[in-house]
């Protein structure tokens, strides 16, 4: 199980010259609550930082900034935690919970973008996983029953 399987590959970018109203405007349209901040000219894009809608409330609304004074790059977040693809799943909690952060952009080995992990989608594949072990304690003992007739 690795972030690559699990992560979302339709990732909503922006680039750090457009305006928090276009990141207030992707996040309403695409119902997300982050946007990756990518090099708008590099071809595959790479992350270079990523907003969140808490920045955008914590940083410009809560302080009354006008909106049209600020750009995304003046506010996203630049030191930004990644991972590859290939990183298993255990290791992406781990880096969650050392990093403090909910979302982690997934990159291949070059670098460039590929996708999205969140704690959601972990906590998806968890209650999966779950599901099934439940599924198969039923199994075992109409399994068992049926043998013990």
């Amino acid at each position: 199980m690795t972030a690559g399987a699990y992560c979302s590959r339709e990732v909503v970018v922006a680039k750090p010259k457009d305006s928090i109203r276009t990141a207030c405007d992707l996040m309403r349209r695409h119902h997300v609550g982050d946007i990756v901040v990518v090099d708008g000219d590099v071809t595959p894009p790479r992350p270079k930082g990523i907003i969140t809608d808490r920045d955008i409330v914590l940083e410009i609304l809560a302080k009354d900034v006008d909106l049209d004074a600020v750009v995304i790059g003046d506010i996203m977040t630049r030191e930004i935690v990644t991972t590859e693809e290939n990183t298993e799943l255990i290791e992406v909690i781990r880096l969650m919970q050392v990093q403090g952060v909910r979302r982690i952009p997934v990159v291949d080995r070059q670098g460039s973008l590929v996708g999205i992990i969140s704690s959601d989608d972990i906590i998806e594949v968890i209650a999966d996983e779950m599901s099934g072990l439940s599924g198969l304690l039923k199994r075992e003992l109409a399994h068992e029953k049926s043998l013990r007739v």
